[in-house]
């Protein structure tokens, strides 16, 4: 993309400084086709910022962690060779442990496979949960989430083997129920805990007298593709946990094993890991050491996690409406900077500046549109008459 810094092409990640959102090349390629697609050119900026960060800032440790979920997903369905699932089983032998357990009376290859796919699943969370620690609480609402799913369409697929073809309602109720409670645990509980936490965060860290560099605090942290990123893994999740169950759900009189159904669920289910990935890296990424966990504003009144707001009023142009320097406390004073030039102090109106210690004017001009208004019309509309 045009307009890349020289800065990012070093190979040591920990020396690049990297560009803000507010500072990344906009893509305005579709408004120049049609002044109505000028919509979608925040989108696709935010797609190839993202996709710059990740080009940029994944290493050697997201690497580890696709790989485990590839091999999870790999050695849980492999078959050829051995043919316990295209075989269909035992289908007289169910659980996991004890004489009659179906788990323990498979081949031997197949349980070999089966014990490093259970190891490389435990590895695949655990490496998240050591090197994102802010989103440690999500990632175990996620990981509920991933396997309510599954065992959703286990247990649909076992009333009705050609699920959602030829299915009972009770099957499909089954499935709509899981995705609802899948929804309120990822689109309510980890999506609402990011964003309240994003919001404190610019609010704490990113506050400025000067609206415009605030602004750009906000735009730095915008998560519309992370929020897409945690629909398309609900989606793939369903995809993937239907391929793999409709693959091998007939009994084995009837069993028409599909070796591409099986490769559509290693596909699926591996975009699936990518975008959990992404949903948990990209919060710690952007938030770093400066938030100890991320948790919604009702989570934080119940930890007793407090949260720090502006305790002031910003005030708003009275010309352009755009805000302003002006704050007013809650005793209603008033604060502007200093006007003297070179001068970073500020005080109330009429006293003098703790910096310099030139008086503090009762006007304050606009840095959006440069008029010079009486600081009280900054707050509220005077009446007429």
């Amino acid at each position: 993309m045009d307009g890349q810094p020289e800065a990012l092409t070093t190979d040591n990640k920990d020396t690049i400084e990297m560009i803000r959102l507010s500072d990344f090349p906009i893509n305005n390629n579709l408004s120049k086709i049609n002044k109505k697609l000028d919509f979608f050119t925040p989108i696709i900026t935010e797609i190839q910022y993202q996709t710059y960060q990740i080009k940029t800032f994944w290493g050697r440790n997201e690497f580890l962690i696709i790989s485990l979920g590839f091999f999870t997903i790999l050695l849980g369905s492999w078959d050829l060779g051995i043919g316990e699932l295209s075989g269909g089983g035992d289908y007289n032998r169910s659980g996991l442990f004890g004489s009659e357990s179906g788990f323990l009376q498979i081949e031997d290859f197949a349980l070999i496979l089966a014990l490093l796919s259970s190891i490389s699943w435990i590895g695949y969370f655990s490496l998240m949960w050591i090197y994102y620690p802010i989103m440690r609480e999500n990632l175990v609402y996620l990981l509920l989430s991933s396997i309510i799913i599954q065992l959703g369409y286990i247990r649909s697929h076992a009333e009705s083997p050609n699920f959602p073809v030829e299915s009972s309602l009770s099957s499909i109720i089954y499935i709509l129920v899981v995705n609802l409670i899948v929804v309120f645990l990822a689109g309510f509980v980890v999506h609402r805990a990011v964003l309240e936490t994003r919001d404190i965060h610019v609010k704490q860290k990113h506050s400025h007298p000067d609206p415009r560099i605030f602004e750009n605090g906000k735009l730095d942290h915008k998560l519309r593709i992370w929020t897409f990123s945690l629909i398309l893994w609900v989606i793939f999740l369903n995809i993937s946990s239907w391929s793999g169950s409709h693959s091998v759900s007939p009994s084995p009189g009837d069993l028409d094993f599909s070796y591409s159904l099986v490769i559509f669920y290693i596909i699926t289910g591996l975009i699936s890991m990518v975008l959990f990935l992404i949903i948990i890296w990209y919060p710690q990424f952007m938030l770093g050491s400066s938030e100890d966990s991320i948790l919604s504003s009702r989570a934080r009144v119940i930890s007793g996690t407090i949260i720090v707001e502006e305790e002031f009023e910003r005030g708003k142009c009275p010309v352009c409406n755009q805000e302003t320097m002006a704050r007013k406390d809650s005793d209603g004073l008033i604060t502007i900077p200093c006007n003297s030039k070179d001068c970073d102090g500020s005080g109330e109106i009429g006293t003098k500046c703790e910096e310099c210690g030139e008086e503090i004017s009762s006007r304050i001009v606009c840095i959006n549109c440069g008029s010079d208004s009486p600081v009280g019309s900054h707050f509220g509309r005077v009446d007429a008459w």
